[in-house]
């Protein structure tokens, strides 16, 4: 019984993220818009896609097949009708040290067990963590990105042998060495060349696909110019046939980790850009578990074909967006051209300069800093400023991933912070809380004098609850003192220790403390922790304010109420 409900279970979760018939019928619904949309994207698309191949150690025919087989199942799959995947950047610099260290085989293994995780994640419905990924920590996180990609096309501007290593900022200065010793200009001009007319383009036509134009001029000029710069080479015609031949199990332990970085990186990238994409349009809402197992079937087929990982491509995607697409025909459409591309004009492919793939890349990532967004969230705040800084510093010192999660525990112990300073201990008048006619003013004004009422205002969380010792015990020195909690938000165990400590401080002094107004979800903290027990025994804790200062009126001494010592003294 208990297999069968585990099995179950699992049919349900499975089924909630296959595509339904009325996901796949919008697909119908104008596909003259989602074909002129899907053309332009591949037009956009092949020069990275053959960019990031190379990029990435696994050539440039690993690129094209991540587009084309990535690209299609993550449509049909996918959790989002305009999101278009393929290899990215950021992706690429995951990629690169483990094509360093594993090979390619390695690193085809590595995008198959990810693939794995990444529908794991999809049935146990991690797709609404996205949400909970600060907006600092995205753009430090792009930031960083965008540094890594640049110094990664140093050594192909250059012209030089890319030098080895992990670090992209000591390869890139490794090979402006190399590049000093023997200059050649060929190279860095196609590059410049390449990234100048993208980036000055864009400006003036952004309909127009400026790095393909390029890319195409700088191959044309490259040839009938003679210019000495290395050519992406031999693109063998069309996929190969699906094989496994890759996969050695003795290495899948040590390449786990890998994976799993790559699958963090993979769901990270792929909902950022559905999400980015739901911004974009306003009919567009994505299903982020349903985005996480295309983006899974995606992983897990284009090794396969010799595809390295992919994820969703967020300049990609903004393109479908704004050349009209309409439903994920147009991603459909962006693959099969790619693949008429890979099936016919291999042979067109292969003089491209590795150069002017450089320069793509490079102007890709210059257009991936969104200054306007960089200056507002330092205007922002310090704490907000901080989180960007380190986030992109900590990417371009180690990897994405830690940096993600260096970015997402500051700024954490940043909002710790900002809610222990919501937290405040206020004293409060005594009529707040007590029926006007019930006495005379001389009366009130002389129960005033020996009863302290204290509202608790905000969460008393261990962030805040040290500075609520202080202020409750320091300033309390009436008679009787009255807690009020109706107003406190949430509770934890540190929280409720020290108020438990302060209540015992009061006591040991003489106090009498009385308790009111506790939530009802409150009391399992409390009564967890027993921080409370002898108030209840003693029965000290009451429903309302007004409540506990009628019990403090009957048992005040009744020489305080009379203006004896005690109240004369005071």
């Amino acid at each position: 019984m208990a297999v069968r409900t585990v099995l179950d279970a699992v049919r349900d979760r499975a089924g909630s993220v296959l595509p339904t018939r009325r996901v796949l019928a919008t697909m119908g619904r104008s596909p003259r818009k989602d074909l002129v949309a899907g053309l332009t994207v591949a037009v956009v698309a092949l020069p990275l896609a053959l960019g990031f191949g190379i990029s990435s150690g696994a050539g440039a025919e690993a690129g094209l097949a991540t587009a084309v087989v990535a690209g299609a199942l993550a449509a049909v799959f996918g959790g989002s009708d305009v999101q278009v995947s393929g290899p990215t950047g950021a992706m690429t610099v995951v990629l690169v040290p483990i094509v360093a260290r594993y090979g390619t085989g390695g690193v085809l293994t590595v995008g198959l067990l990810a693939g794995a995780v990444l529908i794991a994640l999809a049935l146990l419905r991690a797709g609404r963590w996205m949400a909970y990924v600060p907006v600092p920590v995205v753009e430090g996180f792009t930031l960083g990105i965008a540094g890594v990609i640049a110094l990664q096309q140093v050594s192909g501007a250059l012209g030089v042998r890319k030098p080895g290593g992990d670090n992209p900022a000591v390869v890139a200065a490794q090979a402006a060495r190399d590049f000093a010793a023997a200059p050649h200009w060929a190279a860095i001009g196609v590059a410049l060349a390449v990234a100048a007319v993208m980036l000055v383009g864009v400006r003036l036509r952004p309909a127009l696909p400026f790095s393909l134009i390029a890319v195409v001029a700088a191959t044309v000029t490259a040839g009938l110019a003679g210019l000495p710069v290395a050519t992406i080479g031999h693109v063998p015609a069309g996929l190969p046939a699906p094989s496994l031949d890759f996969l050695d199990p003795s290495a899948v332990p040590a390449l786990l980790p890998s994976a799993l970085a790559v699958a963090a990186l993979a769901a990270l990238e792929s909902l950022m850009s559905a999400t980015a994409a739901d911004a974009m349009s306003v009919s567009e809402r994505h299903d982020g578990d349903r985005e996480l197992f295309g983006q899974g079937l995606a992983n897990l087929a284009a090794p396969l074909f010799g595809g390295v990982a992919a994820t969703g491509a967020i300049a990609r995607t903004a393109v479908n967006v704004r050349s009209g697409a309409v439903s994920r025909l147009a991603a459909l459409v962006h693959a099969a051209v790619l693949a008429v591309i890979v099936f016919a004009a291999a042979p067109l492919v292969a003089g491209i300069p590795l150069a002017a793939l450089a320069g793509v890349l490079i102007a890709t990532a210059v257009r991936m800093v969104q200054v306007g967004s960089l200056r507002a969230l330092a205007r922002s705040g310090r704490g907000e400023a901080a989180v960007l800084v380190l986030t992109a510093a900590a990417t371009l010192a180690f990897d994405l991933v830690t940096a993600v999660a260096i970015g997402l525990l500051v700024s954490g112990a940043l909002a710790l912070a900002a809610v222990a300073k919501a937290a405040r201990v206020e004293r409060v008048p005594l009529h707040a809380g007590l029926p006007p006619a019930d006495h005379h003013d001389e009366e009130r004004a002389l129960l005033a004098e020996h009863i302290v009422a204290y509202r608790i205002d905000g969460p008393l969380l261990f962030a805040a609850a040290h500075r609520f010792l202080l202020e409750l015990t320091e300033g309390a020195e009436a008679k009787v003192v009255i807690l009020r909690m109706s107003r406190v938000s949430a509770i934890d165990a540190s929280g409720a220790t020290v108020l438990g400590d302060a209540v015992a401080r009061l006591r040991g002094r003489g106090t009498l403390v009385l308790v009111s107004g506790i939530r009802d979800e409150h009391h399992r903290p409390l009564d967890a922790l027993g921080v409370l027990d002898r108030l209840r025994v003693d029965g000290h804790i009451f429903d309302s304010t007004p409540e506990a200062i009628a019990f403090a009126r009957t048992h005040l001494p009744s020489r305080a109420l009379s203006g004896g010592p005690s109240g004369a003294s005071r």
